[in-house]
């Protein structure tokens, strides 16, 4: 793209826009020195103050949840959760008590349990943005200011900030806002991943954003990652004929498949029931990942058989028998629970997450299976249900015999671990398929927290060792004949789609937007152009020389239509 000025970033989705920029409310400065009332009574009336503000806060954020649905909502309801947290509302009360002023407790708190979620990894560190969150709209009330974040939008526009909690994502109009900016974040954050559900071009990590000033004209487009100032009517012209061409793309329905046949079902990643309901009328085949932890996290307490077998009836039911891929809890690491996750381990992400709980909580799994095979047995769907974090044969035929012991038909297990990569052909005599997740596969592989950003480089799917441990996985399904899929962030990725196929990979599951676009690439390209497309890239030395001679295979009209580069 050409024009005044570039500012650079990663994209989210492929989606292109052109419109004025609206900057989102800063969060309220603290005075750090700030004394807080000399007197008994003042000090009472700020604590009541406080203790109002965060009740506010959680009950605004849970209204948003309730109208939100789905991801959005799950992520707003854990939000408020950090704004009802009796202990966080207490560290504040005890420092006003101390002597601090209101707005400078809840600071000095906030930042004491940043700090704590910050040194854990993983999930928790991913939430410290929304309790940042919580603080500032906490710290706008006690001073009667505008609440933090996007404003009314009085035209369609660009939505620009150093950052957006879910909670300011959540509460954006839809209906006026092009494309997203943000200064800080990643593309594995929360409103990175909000804005692909929601469709909505996002670029992140763009250095400068914060400079962009209110209603100037800038270009967002996320194939590229750029964000245009003051754009040309040459860029300008660009960006129209992107979006007709993915407006045209989005209305062609069908199985997905390679230009001779060659069939490659495109599937869809879901959280929650709502999630399936939108997905009546999509483009989509299926679910081919149903990540059913959104139903255990943020509670003290299991949710009972009774609650979760009604959960997965109304997903096998809005699919009306397309195929459904079932995860099993994954929690632990990243996504702790209160009621089963260890505390204390040294590195949680090696420790006892995903299947392994079932070593200390075997119940829990066995009491996820049952609700499960009760909701199959009373929709009448057949659900194809998938262990997280198994490492090895032994753990596939436990988790097997567990689940057809209930009677559960399909099962199978995710593929994270470069061991299960390696044995997939022993994995296979054991479960009745696989699915590949490459953003844990890459972060095992590669030795790298997959959330932190800076290392974004080293996680890239086109590493040529994750490509050669995907390659394994994907030749073992088909020298005995059984169903591998892929279910990581890479299955979005048009030219990453048609390796997979050209590997063997048998389905795709991705964020429903990303369907067209894949579906477009796949139609274009045989089988054996996949094929080589494979071969190419797997014989490259670099991540991006990978990438590389991958996209110098693909068809030059899918490469100008998608942006490929």
């Amino acid at each position: 793209m050409s024009g005044s000025d570039v500012l650079h970033g990663s994209g989210v989705g492929r989606g292109a826009v052109v419109g004025p920029v609206a900057r989102a409310h800063p969060a309220p400065r603290v005075v750090q020195d700030a004394a807080g009332p000399a007197d008994a009574e003042g000090r009472a009336a700020a604590v009541q103050a406080v203790r109002e503000a965060f009740a506010a806060v959680g009950e605004a954020l849970e209204r948003r949840a309730e109208q939100a649905g789905g991801t959005i909502a799950e992520v707003l309801g854990a939000t408020a959760l950090m704004a009802q947290d009796p202990e966080l509302v207490s560290q504040v009360v005890g420092r006003i008590e101390g002597g601090q002023a209101a707005d400078l407790a809840v600071d000095r708190a906030v930042a004491e349990f940043a700090d704590l979620f910050t040194a854990a990894g993983g999930y928790l560190a991913e939430r410290v943005t929304d309790l940042r969150s919580v603080r500032d709209r906490v710290i706008a009330r006690l001073r009667d200011l505008p609440e933090p974040g996007v404003p009314a939008l009085a035209r369609p526009s660009v939505v620009v900030a150093e950052d957006l909690s879910p909670a300011d994502t959540a509460a954006l109009e839809l209906d006026k806002v092009l494309g997203i900016v943000i200064e800080q974040g990643g593309p594995t954050g929360h409103t990175a991943i909000i804005a692909g559900q929601l469709g909505i071009p996002c670029v992140v990590r763009v250095l400068g954003a914060s400079a962009l000033v209110d209603g100037t004209e800038v270009a967002v487009d996320a194939a590229t990652g750029t964000v245009v100032v003051g754009p040309d009517d040459a860029t300008r012209a660009r960006v129209e004929v992107r979006r007709t061409a993915l407006a045209a793309l989005a209305t062609q329905t069908g199985p997905g498949a390679t230009a001779d046949g060659h069939a490659v079902a495109l599937l869809a990643n879901i959280g929650t029931a709502e999630d399936a309901a939108r997905l009546t009328g999509a483009a989509v085949e299926g679910v081919g990942l149903f990540r059913t932890e959104v139903l255990f996290l943020g509670r003290t307490t299991a949710p009972t058989q009774d609650e979760q077998a009604a959960v997965y009836a109304r997903a096998l039911a809005a699919l009306e028998g397309r195929k459904v891929v079932i995860r099993t809890l994954d929690a632990g690491a990243d996504k702790p629970l209160a009621f089963v996750t260890r505390s204390g381990e040294e590195n949680p992400a090696l420790g006892v997450r995903g299947y392994r709980l079932v070593r200390n909580a075997e119940d829990l799994m066995r009491t996820q299976l049952a609700a499960i095979a009760r909701a199959a047995k009373e929709t009448g769907g057949q659900p194809w249900v998938m262990a997280p974090m198994v490492a090895t044969v032994e753990e596939a035929a436990q988790f097997a015999a567990l689940a057809r012991e209930v009677g559960v038909e399909k099962v199978g297990v995710m593929v994270e671990v470069p061991s299960a990569a390696l044995r997939a052909r022993d994995v296979l005599q054991e479960v009745d398929f696989i699915s590949i997740g490459t953003n844990d596969l890459a972060q095992y592989t590669m030795a790298t927290d997959r959330l932190l950003g800076e290392l974004v480089d080293l996680l890239s799917p086109w590493q040529p060792a994750v490509l050669d441990l995907v390659a394994a996985a994907a030749e073992a399904g088909s020298a005995v004949g059984k169903p591998v899929g892929v279910c990581g962030e890479s299955a979005a990725d048009p030219v990453m789609a048609l390796l997979l196929a050209g590997l063997g990979v048998t389905s795709l599951s991705m964020s429903p937007a990303a369907v067209p676009a894949v579906r477009f690439a796949l139609a274009r390209h045989d089988l054996e152009v996949c094929r080589r497309i494979g071969v190419a890239a797997r014989a490259a030395r670099t991540a991006p020389e990978a990438r590389a001679a991958a996209l110098a295979l693909v068809d030059p009209e899918v490469r100008e239509v998608l942006a490929l580069g």
